[in-house]
């Protein structure tokens, strides 16, 4: 992860100090997962499982380095868990189901006020070469106030469902080729590392999906300070739904970015309600002398409210009162 510490900012490094002074105060409990027996549990989900239904205070579940082939819910009524691996390249949840976009994903998270640090969700349908490509989510992020810490994400299509609810994704690595960042969620992605990877018989796929389907929708994906590299080919984004909105700011792209950039997909035609926007990103995949005609350039204003933390995600401070996050730098 030191890769990326040079692209943290000061009000970055500001706001973790700030969540990191309240941790001790904020988690009541600590559950141990470990394979070997030497915890409180052998699975995650039944650490999950143990905690109560409609619980108010914050839980941590730690969990010991391994591989961990199970599929984890964490189910709506089952609030406040901080999940805590102990490095994404050592701790890693899998399963390897398949042909359907939420059904097969590995985790699912449906409650509010959700942490996750230094854990790696991985769905292997794909990576099975025998197997045809279809929908295989490794994550699925279903309510609001959820944060990522440290975290990897890993499948070839479908690889995180950002399905609904305000995210926030720091220092994260997030590994596909088709749609592996999709849904309807309004979130910011900072620091984040993106891996197109190749797909056999596929020219090119789709970083983003974003699913916003009106003008009064205030969801978004916003990738900040980020690098997108890989094997393969991919546009960044195209519209799930007519009024999708993605916008890349002063992220590193390779040439893994196709020169048109964006696709409209079903709304060719209607691309004048898509919003899809560059501004200050760098690299070879970065030249927009041959993006499409119909990117947009955002207004001053509509820019400083989706790039600032506290005015697109965070509006009543949300992540200062989550528990601590280790800041890997």
């Amino acid at each position: 992860m030191k890769l990326f510490s040079f692209f943290l900012h000061s009000s970055v490094l500001v706001l973790a100090l700030s969540v990191s002074t309240k941790a001790d105060e904020n988690i009541s409990k600590t559950l141990i997962v470990d394979q070997s027996g030497h915890g409180d549990f052998t699975s995650i989900q039944s650490a999950i499982d143990s905690i109560p239904s409609n619980n108010n205070v914050w839980i941590l579940v730690r969990v010991k380095a391994g591989i961990y082939n199970e599929m984890v819910n964490i189910s709506r009524d089952k609030p406040k868990i901080h999940l805590q691996g102990e490095s994404r390249q050592s701790t890693i949840i899998q399963f390897g189901a398949g042909g359907d976009s939420i059904k097969s994903s590995t985790f699912s998270s449906n409650a509010e006020d959700f942490v996750a640090t230094d854990i790696t969700f991985k769905n292997t349908h794909n990576l099975e070469p025998e197997k045809p490509l279809t929908w295989a989510s490794t994550a699925l992020i279903n309510a609001d106030k959820a944060s990522f810490y440290g975290c990897g994400f890993v499948s070839v299509q479908d690889t995180l469902t950002d399905s609904q609810g305000r995210h926030y994704f720091e220092n994260c690595y997030i590994e596909g080729v088709v749609d592996f960042i999709w849904g309807n969620g309004r979130s910011i992605y900072q620091g984040c590392m993106i891996n197109v990877t190749t797909s056999s018989g596929r020219l090119a796929g789709y970083i983003t999906a974003q699913a916003r389907d009106s003008a009064a929708d205030n969801t978004g994906f916003v990738f900040k300070d980020s690098l997108i590299f890989g094997t393969g080919s991919a546009y960044l984004g195209r519209a799930y739904k007519a009024y999708a909105r993605v916008v890349f700011f002063r992220t590193k792209m390779s040439d893994s970015i196709v020169p048109e950039g964006w696709s409209a997909w079903n709304y060719v035609g209607k691309e004048s309600t898509i919003v899809f926007a560059e501004v200050e990103c760098v690299g070879a995949g970065a030249d927009q002398s041959k993006r499409v005609a119909w990117e947009k350039n955002l207004s001053p204003k509509d820019l400083n409210y989706l790039l600032n933390l506290n005015t697109f995600i965070n509006e009543e401070g949300w992540i200062q009162r989550q528990p601590m996050v280790t800041m890997v730098l």
